[in-house]
């Protein structure tokens, strides 16, 4: 009954001061929404080599398995480990896999492991400067009901939990003779830890420490026999899982993912669970009040500036000018990589960038200690390779004050040479360049300033707009029609999300021409969002094209009543509902419409039939090699009878 109260109690202690560093929506719903994270585990020695039992991958499982034994899963040779360390780069659910270990406990599924667990959130408490171990469990809890050298006698039964322990910032090199091996011994804080890491006391309790990658390499010094688990983030069913966690309504849920699983780069993005909640947060606010997300107006590099702005939410508010010019050299040295097809990053290079600050670095490279009889030092990454692409754009608009440029590298700042490249041979900069348009937006440039504190030069907008109506100039034969035949063009003005520039850009142009292209509901939101500023477009010929609204490599979930998913299959619009849409915008001057070998299903003609029954130019339509059947001829007849219709030929 004792150990019942005081785990209520310190659960409750642990949940109100985790509360004020967790985001808003994610403590009421924590059960609700904790997803199966994918983990790695891998016993290493003192001095980092592998002992020959690494377990690969595992998941740490919302379902039979609980995150504590998914952690303290016993070894190759049947022994559970004393010591585990949770290793991740910020935001991949570090701290969450410690809040549900917290809530197992709580709920009494840990009583075989466990009686007591103390958990001490390093990144907010505020630590005596001398304590004995017993202080610190009663500094976890204070309204503790059982005394805590009562709880002392039962060393098994205790774990005892750091999280974020780099926040602590103490020196671990220690005098081995002043180590304690009384946990009721009063010491300096940094002796206390040492003698809990070196277990000269509480030599049979439990330990687990979580860190980031770039804080390991003095914690393995001192600890030993210990286990790594590293939290790779979410697996591509996990991705998906989460989202219908998030959303509460099941449609909404369903129109959230396939919007991210259509755009190449967040659903890359999302593999970081920070990400999900970043994507799932703003399209939230996209679909609160509306049905759909079809007008949705955050792009990628919207999501991606909202993800920085929580990474940089409480630093260097006070210094702005130390955040911008890390930022610059971040960015530079994230360029310099881009261009060379690298992303690795030796340490040398980290200090001559001066990016080697404890308070910034972690949140953008993650740090990869050396094995045993590898010659070289440590070497960085950042998180995830489209982090890097993104700040290798802004490196290109980020302003600086002049004095800074010398110590950046020799990477010139040159957009059309970016641009160029781009345009001939190097495709891999596809990512680059549409980050590159969705910065120099101008609500990009006001929300990091405002938000992030960095200045945007709006300077490239120019370049960027010549370069477009060029490109296009130049892929249209002489005498014909001026087309735009590159889906990425869409990409880019659908980035930069800007009426006006989306008019001078192709304004110029006449015809749309696309073959033999996959397009998903982000690539068809991109195309109607210039469709519908497009005042010229004449003629739109899509050739081979499939639209799509699922993901035809998803796998049926066969936990999902078969009626709901016949439900959520009839909710979906007809997959060409967006194009004929856009069409319809007041100010077409659409003549011809070409649908050729485009696997039409039936409710597209429905759709059709619409756009001819209301749009007053459209006077051509091909419908080549379509399976359109006596519903699609019967349905377009429809559209044909009414007096709107002004169509001349049907082929």
């Amino acid at each position: 009954e004792h150990r019942r109260d005081s785990r209520e109690h310190m659960v409750q202690e642990s949940w109100q001061d985790r509360e004020l560093g967790t985001c808003p929506r994610e403590s009421p719903s924590f059960h609700r929404r904790f997803t199966t994270l994918t983990i790695t585990r891998e016993p290493l020695s003192k001095h980092g080599a592998t002992d020959g039992t690494s377990q690969g991958c595992a998941s740490a499982s919302s379902g039979a398995a609980t995150a504590t034994t998914a952690l303290f899963e016993p070894s190759g040779d049947g022994k559970t480990p004393q010591v585990v360390v949770l290793v991740g780069a910020p935001g991949m659910g570090k701290t969450t896999m410690v809040r549900k270990v917290m809530v197992e406990w709580r709920e009494g599924t840990l009583h075989t492991q466990f009686d007591f667990v103390f958990c001490i959130d390093c990144k907010a408490v505020i630590l005596p400067m001398e304590a004995s171990v017993a202080d610190l469990f009663s500094q976890c809890c204070p309204g503790l009901r059982v005394p805590a050298g009562k709880i002392l006698n039962d060393q098994k039964k205790i774990l005892l939990i750091f999280d974020g322990f780099e926040a602590l910032g103490f020196s671990l090199v220690q005098p081995e003779a002043e180590l304690s091996s009384d946990p009721r011994e009063v010491k300096p804080l940094e002796l206390t830890l040492m003698s809990l890491l070196k277990k000269t006391v509480l030599p049979e309790a439990s330990l687990l420490i979580t860190m980031r990658p770039t804080a390991l390499g003095s914690l393995r010094q001192c600890l030993k026999g210990e286990h790594y688990v590293e939290i790779l983030g979410f697996s591509a069913a996990r991705r998906e899982e989460y989202f219908h966690r998030y959303f509460e309504n099941p449609s909404k849920a369903d129109m959230a993912f396939r919007f991210a699983r259509g755009n190449e780069i967040l659903y890359s993005l999302c593999v970081i669970p920070v990400m999900s909640w970043t994507i799932c947060t703003a399209l939230e606010q996209e679909l609160c009040g509306k049905k759909n997300l079809l007008e949705c107006s955050k792009a990628t590099t919207g999501m991606m500036m909202f993800y920085l702005s929580q990474l940089l939410k409480h630093r260097d508010r006070d210094n702005p000018q130390v955040l911008q010019q890390f930022l610059l050299q971040l960015c530079s040295l994230a360029a310099e990589g881009i261009w060379k097809h690298k992303v690795l990053f030796e340490e040398k290079e980290i200090k001559d960038y001066g990016l080697d600050q404890s308070g910034l670095l972690p949140f953008f490279l993650n740090e990869r200690i050396p094995r045993e009889g590898e010659d070289h030092g440590n070497v960085y990454a950042f998180t995830h390779l489209h982090l890097q692409e993104f700040f290798a754009a802004m490196f290109y608009v980020l302003e600086d004050d002049g004095e800074m440029v010398s110590s950046l590298g020799k990477l010139e700042k040159d957009v059309n040479k970016l641009l160029e490249s781009y345009n001939k041979s190097r495709k891999d900069l596809n990512v680059t360049v549409q980050f590159l348009f969705g910065l120099v937006s101008q609500k990009s440039i006001e929300y990091m300033d405002k938000t992030i504190g960095c200045r945007i030069s709006p300077r490239a907008r120019e370049e960027l707009l010549e370069w477009l109506q060029e490109r296009h100039r130049g892929l249209s034969h002489p005498g014909q029609a001026l087309k735009v035949s590159e889906m990425d063009t869409f990409h880019f003005l659908f980035e930069m999300n800007e009426k006006n520039f989306t008019q001078s850009a192709l304004g110029h142009f006449t015809d749309l021409d696309l073959k033999d292209t996959r397009l998903t509901l982000y690539d068809q939101m991109a195309l109607s969002f210039c469709i519908q500023h497009w005042a010229g477009l004449g003629c739109v010929s899509l050739q081979g094209c499939s639209f799509h609204w699922q993901d035809p490599e998803a796998k049926l979930d066969a936990s999902v009543p078969c009626a709901l998913v016949l439900r959520r299959q009839e909710e979906l619009p007809c997959p060409i509902h967006p194009l004929c849409r856009a069409l319809r915008h007041r100010d077409s001057a659409l003549q011809v419409l070409r649908l050729q070998w485009c696997r039409l299903s039936e409710s597209c003609y429905a759709e059709l039939a619409a756009l001819l029954a209301e749009h007053p130019g459209l006077a051509c339509l091909e419908l080549g090699d379509s399976s359109l059947g006596d519903s699609g001829v019967r349905l377009l007849c429809e559209g044909l009878q009414t007096p709107g219709c002004r169509l001349r030929i049907l082929r």
